[in-house]
């Protein structure tokens, strides 16, 4: 199994006294999740697990969910999640239970998250265009995108056309972020560099799958 679920701590740095370089990291909270249900190939089609992460009252749980997790042998998780697995997972099953120790020796990580909402946003602020003149009767076109149409032939807007509108709120994964430190004993990673999303928001964190730790 190569991914877990966690939660964005913030950034901090890290220095290393012999070469005298600092690293900025992302802390990352991550685990313990224990496997809910276990998904097979005749069973349901497909090779997956449902992992839950952060402990839940059991008198908020809906019913059916109580249900679920019993049958499990887990405890009320306020997060489910269901990943892939691949080869070599056969022998995951309902009840395990995986935390940060699964990155010791992972070189690096992709994370995936929600990006912070920006509302509905011109195309300066979203697509970083440098808008009109700000002098001599510029003022008009200061922050508008400009001319948006073609002449008589095409006589449209072609697709994809860089215009306002909502900004953010959406799902990205950063790849290759180097795994600076692992500290199973509290829960958490570093990774070199920025992680999407609020600090606070829910990520899930796999082994990088197009860059491997070096040996």
């Amino acid at each position: 199994m190569n991914t877990i679920l966690g939660r964005k701590v913030g950034m901090t740095r890290v220095y290393d006294a012999e070469t005298g370089v600092q690293t900025p990291v992302t802390v990352i909270e991550v685990g313990p999740c224990t496997v809910v249900q276990r998904k097979t190939l005749a069973s349901d089609g497909y090779d997956a697990a449902q992992i839950g992460f952060e402990p839940r009252r059991e008198k908020n749980v809906t019913k059916p969910l109580r249900g679920h997790f019993a049958k499990a042998g887990a405890a009320c998780a306020r997060i489910l999640r269901e990943v892939r697995l691949g080869a070599g997972d056969e022998e995951v099953k309902a009840g395990d239970t995986v935390d940060a120790s699964l990155f010791d020796g992972a070189g690096f990580v992709d994370v995936t998250a929600k990006t912070k909402g920006r509302g509905f946003q011109g195309v300066v602020k979203r697509w970083r265009m440098g808008g009109g003149r700000a002098s001599h009767g510029g003022k008009s076109s200061l922050r508008s995108p400009g001319s948006i149409g073609m002449r008589e032939w095409p006589g449209r807007v072609f697709k994809n056309k860089k215009m306002p509108g909502q900004m953010g709120d959406r799902q990205v994964t950063v790849q290759n972020l180097r795994v600076v430190q692992v500290r199973p004993e509290d829960h958490a990673i570093l990774v070199e560099g920025a992680v999407p999303g609020p600090s606070g928001g829910v990520v899930l964190v796999r082994k990088s799958i197009k860059k491997a730790a070096k040996s």
